[in-house]
Parts: C-alpha cells; structure tokens; sequence
C-alpha cells in the first residue's frame, strides 16, 4: 500500500509504505481458526480514571507502533511477493510468513497472546472481569493498572520512593 503523507512542520510531501497482507479473502478453518481484539470495557475506564482523579494520579497514554509485525503465527499463511520487490525469474512464488502482518485476520489476537505471557512473566494480573486491565502490586499500597485498547494503552500507578 503507498501513501503520500505530508510532513508534520510542513507542507512537504513525502511517501510512506506499508506492506499490508490481503487477509479479506481468509476463510474460517482453513487459513485461520480464531479472531478476536480484545479491548478494555467502557466501566473499567470509569473505575480507573475514578482511581486516578481520587488519588491525583496521572495518566500516561502509549500507541504501540509495529503492534502487528513482531507475532509468531500458528498457521501456515502465505503471501504474493510485493509489488517490485519480486524475485526476477521467479515471480510465481510466494512467501511464507513467520511473523504475523498488518492485514491478517489472527494478528491482533497473536499481539494479545505475546502482550499477555509479557505480561504474566512482569507478575502483572488479569481482573477475572475485565482481560484487558492488568494489575501489579507492590510492598503496601503501591500499584500499576494497565488498560489495553488493541495497541493503546493506559497506565496509572503510585509507587513511593522511600
């Protein structure tokens, strides 16, 4: 896919690339058995945000850019080779894909595997009602809430230095 993009302090336009997998045409069972995004219910937010306003805590937001280009597949999946990129005598194959890519219908549930080990191994935990809000706690009352929205997230803590 290609964009032009203009420049933020500028007017200058300059071109941006994305090679993006062709996952619409995927069928169920065959290229790929579970889809999901998980993301954080609207009452968790409140009750967070509610912590934070209480305890006058601040908010920090994060965007995962590459959220999608780092997670190891369970299917087979295969792609076209991109446009001018392909193998000169050699057009008519394809690539394997190890890791999962923007476009493929598995790959936000592939992130939300790797983020959630990540994680559990960190000694963060999952409210049984709510899979996208983690929670660490330290010595007394010091603490970590993490919200998970896709690839933002939301994070809240007070840990006092002694």
């Amino acid at each position: 896919m290609y964009r032009l993009k203009t420049d933020e302090n500028s007017s200058r336009l300059r071109y941006k690339a994305r090679i993006v997998v062709k996952g619409y045409n995927k069928r169920k069972s065959i290229d790929f058995e579970e889809i999901f995004s998980l993301v954080v219910k609207m009452p968790s937010i409140r009750v967070v945000l509610g912590i934070a306003t209480s305890l006058d805590l601040e908010i920090e937001q994060l965007d995962v850019k590459t959220t999608f280009l780092h997670e190891d597949l369970e299917e087979e999946i295969y792609m076209e080779q991109p446009k001018g990129f392909e193998v000169p005598g050699n057009e008519n194959l394809v690539c394997r894909l190890k890791k999962s890519f923007y476009g493929l219908k598995q790959a936000p549930r592939q992130w939300y595997k790797k983020f959630d080990s990540f994680m559990a191994q960190h000694d963060f935990n999952k409210i049984h009602t709510n899979h996208c809000v983690f929670i660490k706690r330290y010595a007394s009352d010091d603490f970590v809430i993490l919200l998970l929205y896709v690839d933002d997230m939301l994070i809240l803590g007070m840990i006092r230095r002694k």
